[in-house]
């Protein structure tokens, strides 16, 4: 990502001139109008009253579905790169639908396929490089994971990670280059080095790394980063589940933080491989929960954890490239409760020297956010980055922490001892490609408003929250690196033909033809459209009648119109974006559909096994998406 310009940004003015009340905020047209209310600049706010439509979208809005299919809009049309098992390499076997193995599995593209980000080569080469979530038992084995075995295990372990595709344009389409020179898979043994403060650390020592510097492996990597100086970076997010205790042990209170307990979780990777049994192997989770970075050019480079960045459940990482030079990566810490990091570099970017760029995520300062509440219950206020640093505020021996390296490695309890405030689930972190604003999706949160340290406040305005909402802040002055910022709530998702009259209905930028629940996955292309992405309850009824299946939507930021841009097929997450330089190809991913074993077939029909795939989008006109 290209540094933000700042020569001419538009004014962020306050986006409600007089107190707004949450009541004020549902009332609609009647009180004041999604346009005005969600407007960045005071010119955008005069024309969007006037026209109620956004000039950033030219496409025409499709239905809810509840379909078995990939529906995009009037004028679009979108075909399947790769789905889950299909080879990179001649010598690895097809998928099949019956018979799949480790083995085979460690050349395919790998299941539940997250974000994503294309590296460009030039006008008809590149690279996609594709997280690899998790696996969904009851389709991947005959038995749905009842009765694992060592050898499923590996098959599990072998499907996770990351897939990097070299990719060639033929005919106008983009294709997977069986044997393509950048083809590569990163599982979840695959060696990694650990670098930055934590590197060495005594808690990520092991048996088998008595320098605690090498670990094995990546996974649950949910979404990305992308580097300016061309690497790409994955986020390990729920890995708890992985681990277990096969003997008496009590699991300790910073690991349980981390959701780690004694039975494991469904993936049961302890009963059958010592390294994810804490009997055996007690540090191993701590080596988890990471940002690594992968040079996909180059197949043969080993990976490396970047601790600097802190462990938690990460969601993905935004980086922008700050006026001063310094690099800033947005972070999310995906569960409920908890938390909203930033990350400033120590050292600057040099757009003149890749190389000396390459270990600029070593070395630097986390924080995590506090917001505060707005006046009078409006949903606005001011914010600030709290240090998490050893030494600083509260972080010292009395409280638990004798190093930076540990307060890194426990930052969910550095969070908490600093006062950070607790989020609904924040997810994916989007920075506007040319305005000094800052997005954030928060899914959902069953637990607001009934556990005590997750009251209704601020950004978290709903009590047992299931509609989930986008937070935005503007740093002070525009710079990425200052200690304060602005906040206010772009869209709070909801469900105005169950609800009317309160927050649960949505903003009043939701109606009934655009109505979504748990904005997850959030992006920006290059003309400053915002991209949405759902991984919500596909049930159609209830609280959620009328919204179909999981789907993607674009929205003005100026305007704060939003258009249901596709929909995905039965019980499939929408998850995943990368456009291509001249933004007339879009990549989605389409993961778990068919999970719990709903009827899917995606994507190829009949009786198939249903399986995770990126789907290429383009305009039948060949002109740039969304406009």
């Amino acid at each position: 990502m290209s540094s933000h310009s700042r020569e001419q940004t538009p004014e962020f003015t306050q986006l409600v001139e007089k107190s707004l009340s949450r009541r004020r905020f549902l009332g609609g047209a009647a009180a004041l109008s999604a346009a005005a209310f969600f407007t960045v600049s005071p010119l955008s706010r005069a024309v969007a009253a006037a026209t109620q439509s956004s000039p950033l979208m030219g496409f025409e809005p499709v239905a809810a579905s509840t379909e078995d299919a990939f529906i995009v809009p009037k004028g679009y049309k979108a075909e399947r790169l790769i789905s889950w098992g299909d080879t990179l390499f001649g010598s690895v076997p097809e998928f099949s639908d019956s018979d799949n193995n480790a083995q085979a599995q460690a050349g395919q593209f790998g299941d539940n396929n997250d974000g994503m980000s294309f590296f460009a080569i030039d006008d008809n080469n590149a690279i996609l490089a594709v997280n690899n979530e998790y696996c969904n038992y009851e389709i991947m084995f005959p038995h749905q994971g009842d009765n694992m075995s060592a050898e499923d295990v590996k098959y599990a372990q072998a499907a996770h990670g990351v897939s990097v595709l070299t990719l060639k344009k033929e005919d106008g389409r983009w294709q997977l280059v069986k044997d393509g020179k950048y083809n590569r898979r990163i599982d979840a043994n695959t060696p990694m080095a650990i670098s930055g403060p934590a590197s060495g650390h005594a808690l990520l020592k092991t048996a088998a790394d008595a320098k605690g510097e090498q670990a094995l492996g990546t996974f649950n990597n949910c979404a990305n980063g992308m580097t300016p100086w061309g690497t790409y970076l994955t986020c390990e997010e729920n890995f708890h589940g992985y681990f277990g205790h096969t003997g008496n042990g009590e699991i300790p209170a910073a690991m349980a933080r981390y959701g780690i307990s004694a039975e494991g979780g469904r993936w049961q990777w302890h009963q059958h491989d010592a390294r994810f049994d804490l009997a055996e192997n007690p540090n191993e989770p701590n080596r988890f929960g990471w940002i690594v970075e992968i040079d996909p050019h180059n197949p043969e480079s080993m990976p490396v954890k970047r601790t600097a960045l802190g462990r938690f459940k990460h969601e993905n990482a935004e980086l922008v490239v700050a006026d001063s030079g310094h690099l800033v990566v947005y972070m999310g810490d995906d569960e409920r409760g908890e938390h909203l990091y930033r990350f400033v570099s120590k050292g600057k970017y040099n757009p003149d020297d890749m190389a000396a760029n390459r270990n600029l995520l070593d070395e630097g300062t986390l924080y995590v956010a506090k917001f505060h509440e707005g006046e009078g219950g409006e949903l606005k206020g001011k914010g600030e980055w709290l240090e998490l640093s050893f030494g600083k505020n509260g972080l010292t021996p009395e409280n638990g922490f004798a190093s930076q390296a540990e307060v890194l490695i426990h930052a969910r309890l550095a969070a908490t001892q600093v006062g950070g405030t607790t989020m609904d689930r924040p997810e994916w972190v989007a920075a506007h490609p040319s305005e000094p604003v800052v997005f954030c999706t928060l899914t959902n949160n069953k637990n607001r408003g009934i556990k005590d340290n997750q009251p209704v406040d601020g950004p978290n305005p709903r009590a047992e929250n299931h509609y989930g909402q986008i937070v935005r802040w503007r740093p002070e002055n525009g710079q990425h690196t200052a200690a304060g910022f602005d906040w206010d709530l772009f869209v709070l998702a909801g469900n105005p033909t169950v609800h009317q009259g309160n927050l649960y209905a949505g903003s009043a930028n939701i109606t009934a033809d655009n109505m979504f629940n748990s904005p997850d996955g959030i992006g920006f292309d290059k003309g400053g459209r915002l991209w949405i992405q759902t991984d919500g309850n596909y049930s159609n009824s209830g609280d959620f009648a009328g919204q179909g299946n999981n789907q993607m939507l674009c929205a003005d930021p100026d305007t704060g119109e939003i258009r249901r841009f596709l929909t995905g097929p039965v019980a499939c997450e929408i998850t995943g974006l990368a456009f291509t330089p001249d933004q007339r190809t879009l990549f989605v991913g389409v993961q778990h559909p068919g999970e719990k074993l709903a009827k899917s077939h995606f994507p190829f029909g009949g009786n198939r096994t249903p399986r995770s795939s990126v789907m290429v989008i383009t305009r039948e006109d060949g002109g740039v998406i969304g406009a």
